[in-house]
């Protein structure tokens, strides 16, 4: 119980430090930006195809942002979300909605995927989409993250994220599953 109200504090005085926050909005050259960077991915790229995934991108960005009531700056939204205060809203989430929503569209010259930036000894684990030419990896793409500004879409080609160590989700997975395995092994061991 006390673990509660430590937690309840946390994330009281979290809000308040973070004042006042408004609706997250983009406009048209937002979407028009990464319409762009999407159509030079390559000649392959059928431009009507990267203006859909655009608009699609940044305006479900924004939906979700009001579906899962975030109001925060991404880490406090954490906060309400793992203490039981919101239900949703974690960058894995944004992730998998996000990758889910795009896929639908069932793209020929474009292709989904879903990133990780393993923990570190300064940063948490971080999850995003990415979109690609079809037949490129995740790091000749572009990071649509909308967990970052709570709901307004950050993007940036894959490279060029220097915040962040992008790397495929199972490969991380994997690496992650084997280093808990090993910290078992060696506490029974």
């Amino acid at each position: 119980m006390t673990k509660f109200f430590v937690s309840l504090l946390v994330v009281m005085a979290l809000v308040l430090v973070s004042g006042c926050t408004t609706k997250p909005t983009s406009d048209q050259s937002d979407i028009d930006g990464l319409a762009q960077a999407i159509r030079e991915l390559g000649p392959e790229v059928d431009p009507g195809e990267a203006e859909r995934a655009a608009r699609i991108a940044h305006t479900y960005s924004l939906q979700l942002a009001q579906d899962w009531q975030v109001t925060d700056p991404a880490i406090i939204h954490n906060a309400k979300v793992i203490n039981g205060f919101r239900e949703r809203g974690l960058c894995n989430d944004w992730a998998e909605a996000l990758n889910k929503r795009l896929k639908q569209e069932g793209f020929r010259t474009l292709s989904m995927h879903w990133a990780i930036s393993p923990p570190t000894d300064f940063r948490i684990i971080h999850h995003t989409a990415v979109i690609s030419r079809r037949g490129d990896t995740m790091y000749d793409g572009i990071i649509l993250d909308p967990w970052r500004y709570g709901g307004v879409l950050f993007w940036s080609h894959t490279r060029a994220d220097d915040r962040y160590n992008w790397r495929p989700r199972l490969e991380v997975r994997e690496e992650l599953l084997k280093a808990s395995e090993a910290r078992k092994a060696a506490k029974a061991g």
